[in-house]
């Protein structure tokens, strides 16, 4: 490989063929390349930036250098949704299964929480008996007879984002746009999806907190979807405040089990309406607005939750639970958060608020820690409303009694009250497509 003069290329702003970036990825999953060799080409990227069609090519390389999904055994279009993650982000667990209700087939591969955000395999997993760890033809199989099945990531798939990522953790590259991008994308890509769904997040919960980068993250994976012909849309989604009321696997579960029983919180509910459409669309291609009519009516019906809890026994878990959270994991400690004083409540930092759930036994400090699944927040407010002094704020759910004294400490400089509301944000900002953006404030 003549990995010095690649280096000495992207090392001066040049541009990398897909036939560079290919070897390069080679070199990485074959070992012929050394770790010090690789952390100069990411620091190069990270500083130089990556075109878009060097972008698309670096995914595409990772996306094969490992096991690729075949998916050709179900019928249709095959849609898969990615969200970047957030605090009391349980949309897959809604908008899959009403989109699954409506026709659509739904063959996801997730991933567990870190850090602050939530892992939908932790979510499920608190389901007493869930699999994640089917085979690849139970996998498929429960797609075909049920519509949606979620499970772990294949050991092989895209083993070369796995050596890029450990790579990037300890070289100040996490941050690098292309790298966010092509980590992302390559892994759906190899998941073998035809259609892609991105949620995208922006504000304090988000990995993206600014408006412009959470736009540009955006670009950058569609842009991707479309070298590698697949049907790419990208929602910027807020995350400037918790999503819905539960912060927390278990709790997360019974929030997922109400709203698709036409209970759960208007902004949950109206976001996993949204997507639940766009991936109806993808499998029908009927016009948003019917898709969107029809989602409606889905989820008014039951349908969705009907569909919820065949996935769930197709991979084992105890239906009786969804129907009875009592039957989830619960936590051995409980306490309250109360506001200090009168006024709006008028921010909550996001990230702070999933630390705090973490400190509880919600998340882990790195992959392999365990989690509690009974852990977590409940959200008894939300930014806009007006508090008076004492009233609960936020009910917490923890492993022991100092692990809520912990949290509460978080969460009090965490939430700021004033005498003023807060301006609205959107639920929705921007629709993201191969033909441009369409912005919605």
């Amino acid at each position: 490989m003549r990995i010095l003069e690649l280096l000495a290329k992207k090392r001066d702003g040049g541009e990398l063929s897909a036939e560079e970036l290919s070897e390069f990825i080679a070199g990485c999953v074959s070992g012929n390349l050394p770790d010090y060799q690789i952390s100069a080409m990411l620091m190069a990227i990270c500083i130089r930036g990556m075109t878009p069609r060097e972008t698309a090519a670096l995914t595409l390389a990772m996306a094969k250098s490992g096991e690729t999904v075949d998916l050709s055994s179900i019928p249709g279009v095959k849609v898969d949704k990615h969200s970047t993650g957030g605090v009391g982000d349980k949309t897959t667990l809604i908008a899959l299964p009403l989109a699954a209700s409506l026709g659509a087939h739904a063959a996801k591969m997730s991933g567990r929480g870190l850090g602050f955000t939530g892992g939908t395999l932790d979510k499920l997993e608190s389901i007493p008996g869930f699999r994640t760890d089917l085979s690849r033809e139970e996998f498929l199989g429960v797609v075909r007879r049920v519509g949606v099945s979620v499970i772990g990531q294949s050991g092989n798939l895209d083993p070369a984002d796995k050596k890029l990522y450990a790579l990037r953790d300890v070289t100040g590259t996490v941050e690098s746009l292309p790298l966010i991008a092509s980590s992302i994308m390559s892994k759906k890509l190899a998941s073998g999806a035809d259609a892609i769904l991105l949620d995208v997040k922006t504000g304090s919960g988000a990995f993206m907190k600014d408006f412009s980068d959470s736009l540009a993250l955006a670009q950058a994976m569609v842009s991707i979807g479309a070298h590698a012909g697949r049907k790419t849309v990208a929602l910027l989604t807020d995350m400037d405040a918790p999503l819905g009321r539960a912060a927390g696997n278990a709790l997360e579960v019974a929030e997922a089990c109400r709203t698709l029983q036409g209970q759960g919180p208007e902004d949950l509910t109206a976001l996993c309406v949204t997507l639940a459409a766009e991936l109806v669309r993808f499998s029908s291609g009927a016009p948003l607005s019917d898709c969107r009519a029809r989602v409606q009516e889905a989820l008014q019906s039951g349908a969705g939750f009907r569909k919820l809890c065949e996935m769930v026994k197709a991979q084992g878990g105890d239906v009786r639970a969804l129907l009875d959270p009592s039957r989830l994991p619960q936590a051995a400690a409980q306490d309250v958060f109360t506001a200090d004083r009168d006024g709006f409540l008028f921010h909550m930092d996001t990230q702070a608020c999933g630390l705090a759930a973490a400190q509880l036994g919600a998340g882990r400090e790195k992959l392999g820690d365990a989690v509690d699944p009974g852990a977590g927040l409940l959200f008894e407010k939300k930014p806009g409303a007006y508090v008076r002094k004492g009233e609960p704020l936020v009910r917490l759910y923890g492993k022991d009694a100092a692990s809520c004294r912990a949290a509460k400490e978080r969460l009090a400089a965490a939430i700021e009250l004033r005498e003023t509301p807060p301006k609205p944000r959107p639920l929705v900002f921007a629709r993201v497509t191969a033909d441009g953006v369409e912005k919605f404030f």
